[in-house]
């Protein structure tokens, strides 16, 4: 795992420069560092060591130094590719990952992409074709930015890398300003500055003379379905998870385990310890609030497995730490950042590489609204004049307790997804509930701001999705949806930048594209039924977990900041937002604001996704476009509580 970094001009490159970028990316790479320069080519790379801890360094070349890369993540089918090549005739210095990518290079061009198992990001420098190559992995795994101004181009795994060199690069994008605020993350090619943009996963870029292309080389499709015993899917899938993990775990250093106490991390643990017999260490961290903990389950699934388990439980104290989070994260996000980052601080003091769960809810359908949407199609038989005049004000007076998945909180949500024309825009809203919709944004941008971005719709990036998916049923449709769209926009984005911040590599096996595209052949009856969510991992998990876990409902990976925005940061909030520059600037309007810390405080709607959400813009601007010092923020949040 590495920060990689990089820069093409016509006028040649400094080592200065590819050493700036560098500095910021120490996180990512802190046991070793390297540069190749050639006139108007600079690559750089920070690496954390996990295979080939001596010979590994980069950037490498291939034989006759024509081919260069510097390369972030891991290949899991490097050794079979690698003996591949050598017969072909292939000469290998290093026994590393990275080196095999450049022979596929030499072998089957930008194409060689296709050959690869793993997560990555990649930038290669064809000297020969004075042509520069990125490369994403299929799923988003691995994040790679880029930037060109005339004929100069920038290219870094983190945006703070290209910042650092290009002053130009630094001015927010007001549309993905208004997505985050809807959707919770910034959909591709988008970043929050205005002159950056990420590579979409699955995409190679080529830049060449001045021109930029694009090019898909991933396409995922539901619509090919397996037709078996339903013993024979749970068989196969039994089979596939544990080839794919056995194959994560290759490694020259120790791998752990996050172990959150939910099914996707419990059977990543117990097909570690069960099947293939790995001693090992898994992490967890909780709250004291009982109905946000999953401590007990985590630990029955480490006990029942013999890990060497650590844990750690965490308070309303992590607010200070926003600066931190957000400076790594290079954009505002939702609560799940805090969680994580503290997880990869516990799981770093003892290893260097951890597996997790993440995908498991997108792979088998493991989220609420995949079977809210049915309910809320069973709720519109109901004549919508009802629906509006008496259900609507009834389920908005009723009181809402903060509780994790509170029955207000649902009936709310069907409610207001019943009065949209299609699943499409149904399942679009589904995933903005508890964040800002259209019309909410209106009351919170300032006027000025808002007849600049009125006319973008951010639930049409999910709606697209949704209705364009190479698909037939709509648990397909919205599994599609989020792969595309939600999971490597917010998810995996999050796990990358909370785990790098702790020079952590994370591994993700449900991530793993052949079994992605093997679940997508499964029938959606094996994914939900009768109202069971996961239904077929369900079935696989009663042999491995206990009771109490493999029936149990999800939790999701939550802090009880709603508890906290109420009552001990309910001072901190009215303080920081009320007198912030989103404020003085004309972004927000402060009544709204002031109106939304006020409700939920009253206990009259749960605004604390919301509010979060405005906290890490607030802090995010105050780093990226004022631009003020982490430590100047942390010292006025110290101020506020």
């Amino acid at each position: 795992m590495c920060g990689i970094c990089g820069k093409y001009s016509p006028k040649g490159v400094s080592r200065g420069e590819i050493e700036t970028m560098m500095d910021t990316l120490i996180h990512r790479g802190p046991d070793d560092q390297g540069i190749y320069l050639n006139g108007e080519i600079g690559l750089g790379s920070r690496r954390l060591s996990i295979i080939d801890l001596q010979g590994g360094k980069m950037p490498i070349s291939n034989e006759d130094q024509s081919i260069w890369i510097v390369y972030n993540g891991e290949i899991y089918n490097y050794q079979a590719l690698r003996k591949t090549l050598q017969a072909k005739g292939h000469v290998f210095k290093t026994h590393s990952d990275t080196e095999v990518i450049v022979h596929l290079y030499e072998e089957y061009g930008e194409g060689c992409v296709e050959k690869l198992r793993g997560m990555f990001a990649f930038a290669i420098w064809d000297r020969r074709e004075k042509k520069l190559v990125l490369a994403r992995d299929r799923i988003g795994q691995k994040p790679l930015f880029y930037a060109r101004q005339g004929n100069d181009f920038w290219f870094a795994s983190e945006l703070k890398a290209i910042l650092a060199v290009s002053k130009q690069a630094r001015g927010i994008d007001f549309e993905a300003l208004h997505h985050y605020l809807s959707l919770r993350f910034i959909p591709s090619p988008h970043t929050m500055l205005r002159n950056i943009n990420k590579l979409p996963p699955g995409h190679v870029l080529v830049f060449r003379g001045g021109e930029l292309s694009l090019t898909r080389y991933w396409h995922l499709s539901f619509q090919e379905k397996l037709n078996l015993p339903e013993g024979e899917f749970i068989e196969g899938l039994h089979d596939k998870l544990k080839e794919t993990i056995a194959a994560h775990l290759v490694s020259d250093v120790p791998v752990g385990a996050f172990l959150s106490g939910g099914m996707d991390s419990s059977m990543i643990v117990a097909i570690m310890g069960g099947d293939l017999g790995r001693s090992f260490d898994t992490f967890s961290v909780g709250v004291e609030e009982q109905d946000y903990n999953e401590l007990p389950y985590a630990r029955a699934v480490a006990e029942r497995y013999r890990t060497r388990h650590i844990e750690r439980c965490v308070k309303s104290g992590l607010i200070g730490m926003l600066p931190k989070i957000i400076w790594h994260l290079d954009e505002p996000s939702d609560p799940i950042a805090a969680c994580q980052f503290h997880a990869a601080e516990l799981a770093a003091q003892h290893v260097k590489v951890v597996l997790g769960g993440d995908g498991g809810d997108e792979l088998f359908a493991g989220f609420d609204r995949y079977l809210g949407i049915g309910y809320v199609n069973y709720y519109t038989l109901i004549p919508a004049f009802l629906r509006r005049k008496i259900f609507g004000p009834l389920f908005n007076w009723a009181p809402d307790n903060f509780a994790y998945k509170n029955t207000t909180q649902k009936l709310r949500w069907i409610h207001q997804l019943s009065l949209l024309p299609d699943n499409g825009e149904r399942y679009a809203e589904a995933t903005c509930f508890f964040r800002f919709n259209h019309r909410e944004k209106q009351f919170l941008l300032s006027d000025d701001l808002w007849r600049r971005v009125e006319h973008l719709n951010s639930a049409g990036v999910i709606v697209e999705q949704f209705d364009n998916a190479p698909a037939d049923d709509t648990i397909d449709k919205m599994l599609y949806a989020d792969l595309m769209t939600r999971l490597p926009e917010h998810s995996l984005m999050l796990s990358d930048r909370m785990t790098m911040a702790h020079s952590l590599e994370l591994r993700s096996p449900f991530l793993d594209h052949e079994l992605i595209e093997l679940l997508a052949a499964f029938p959606g009856n094996l994914k939900i039924r009768n109202r069971e969510l996961k239904y077929v991992l369900r079935k696989l998990a009663a042999n491995y977990l206990p009771e109490e876990i493999a029936k149990r409902e999800k939790q999701g990976f939550m802090f009880p900041i709603a508890y906290w925005f109420r009552n001990e940061l309910y001072p901190f909030l009215n303080q920081f937002l009320l007198n912030s520059q989103l404020v003085k600037e004309g972004v927000l309007r402060p009544d709204r604001v002031k109106a939304l810390i006020e409700a939920h405080r009253h206990n009259r709607a749960d605004h604390h996704i919301r509010l979060w959400m405005l906290l890490n813009l607030e802090i995010w601007y105050q780093l990226y476009i004022a631009p003020n010092s982490r430590e100047s923020i942390e010292a006025k949040i110290r101020a506020c509580i």
